[in-house]
């Protein structure tokens, strides 16, 4: 029996997390890459008898991260799958800080896990299975900071917005080849994850919106994890998914 594969990064914590529990069914087989592993996630493929593999993987390393991938896709037999799909969701946030007070360091790290590996991994995909003929989609999860500009958050903002604009540049090279992958960055709403508790604990005086996230909290208006899973994955499933190569859950 034929099955889908994906290949979701960041599925050790949050979002990332939950759309690997949601992933693992009986007909799909799951790749996770990230930093660490997580035990739980075998117990439920087992459970739901669906196929695991993870790899403890430093998206900092985008080079190496997209040539692991490339070897791996190459080693599969299309022949046995109903679908392809990559989500990348792994991401970083640097020290809330203004740009003037924060380090290369850190806005380095931030760009390299928020922008340049997912270019790198969306083209070993895109590389590995141009031949194939199975449907392929990538699903790239944005942020509405890449559409929306917030003090003390330069890196951030600016590896989502650089991961929408290269989305659109490849859903127009996409456009162009047999068999082309549908694609979309999609900003997946306002989710209670361990950036909130960031964004909450951030020193008032470095981040003029802090404010604005207490009240998220406060008030109730914080999806779960499982939550926003649910919805991005039902996007995912959509049958227009890919027409719009930029997206916000909340439209």
């Amino acid at each position: 029996m034929k099955h889908h594969l994906y290949i979701l990064t960041g599925a050790s914590r949050g979002l990332g997390l939950a759309m690997a529990e949601q992933l693992l069914q009986a007909d799909n087989s799951l790749l996770c890459i990230s930093r660490h592993t997580h035990p739980a996630l075998q117990e439920t493929a087992q459970q739901n008898a669906s196929t695991l593999v993870q790899w403890s993987q430093d998206l900092a390393d985008g080079e190496g991260a997209s040539s692991r991938l490339k070897a791996w896709l190459k080693s599969q037999n299309p022949a046995d799958l109903a679908s392809v799909t990559l989500i990348n969701n792994a991401g970083t946030i640097p020290p809330i800080l203004p740009l003037s007070q924060s380090s290369p360091t850190d806005l380095a790290q931030a760009l390299r896990v928020g922008l340049e590996a997912p270019m790198a991994l969306c083209a070993a995909f895109l590389g590995a299975t141009e031949t194939w003929t199975v449907p392929k989609r990538v699903l790239n999860i944005s942020s509405g900071l890449g559409r929306n500009a917030m003090a003390s958050q330069a890196g951030y903002c600016a590896a989502k917005a650089g991961m929408d604009h290269f989305t659109r540049c490849m859903a127009l090279d996409e456009a162009l080849v047999p068999q082309g992958a549908k694609v979309c960055s999609l900003a997946p709403g306002v989710i209670d994850t361990d950036m909130q508790v960031q964004l909450r604990g951030a020193a008032g005086e470095a981040f003029p919106d802090q404010s604005k996230f207490l009240q998220l909290k406060e008030k109730g208006l914080l999806s779960s994890a499982p939550q926003a899973a649910a919805l991005v994955l039902a996007f995912l499933a959509r049958p227009d998914f890919g027409q719009k190569p930029v997206a916000d859950i909340r439209d």
